[in-house]
């Protein structure tokens, strides 16, 4: 890798020395398999999320989804089909499952109302990188939310495909396959292609 986070050969997976790991909602609504939000393949996104954080030591934030406080325009509707989310952000549904050790490390934690987590609270928390590596929930909503923005405000985005999970199997597959419509802004990669690229 070179100065200024460009990868040296540009290869799949290759992330510069400033990029930042973007742990996108690794929430307990998604991870409790009674909840009607559950990320089926939750475990496997977490383990792998956890093999990918020593690499990112001081340079990883996490994200959560919260309900806005009075849903507003489509939001209503929305909610009017999900109901059992429409609480407080301090809810426990909202807690973040299975990463305290990157919690009491300190690693900043973005709260927004919004299934895309791109935004000025997340471009300062990673202290405006310009390469993002995401991993986390759920693939096909949150994950591609926040790719396609952070793309299209000039940022590399790196999705770590066996790092994220799907609400099925299938929508996991598809958002990654129209993820990788957007390279080279976005390039789907795997958790040991980057720890092989750092």
């Amino acid at each position: 890798m070179t100065d200024g986070g460009t990868p040296v050969d540009g290869g799949a997976g290759a992330v510069g020395h400033d990029a930042a790991l973007v742990v996108i909602d690794m929430q307990d609504v998604f991870a409790r398999p009674s909840s009607p939000w559950a990320a089926p393949a939750y475990p496997s996104a977490l383990a792998g999320t956890r093999r990918l954080l020593p690499a990112f030591a001081g340079r990883t934030v996490l994200t959560r989804y919260v309900a806005p406080k009075v849903p507003d325009g489509a939001w209503r509707t929305y909610f009017d089909e999900w109901p059992f989310a429409l609480v407080p952000e301090d809810d426990p549904i909202y807690d973040i499952a299975g990463l305290a050790d990157a919690v009491t490390a300190g690693a900043p934690v973005v709260s927004r109302a919004t299934f895309g987590k791109w935004g000025p609270e997340l471009d300062a928390a990673t202290r405006g990188a310009g390469e993002l590596v995401l991993v986390g929930v759920a693939t096909d909503c949150c994950v591609l939310s926040t790719a396609l923005a952070a793309a299209d405000a000039g940022r590399r985005v790196l999705v770590v495909a066996d790092a994220c999970a799907g609400s099925t199997a299938e929508n996991h597959e598809r958002a990654l396959e129209v993820m990788r419509l957007y390279a080279p802004l976005i390039e789907v990669t795997t958790v040991a292609e980057v720890l092989a690229a750092g």
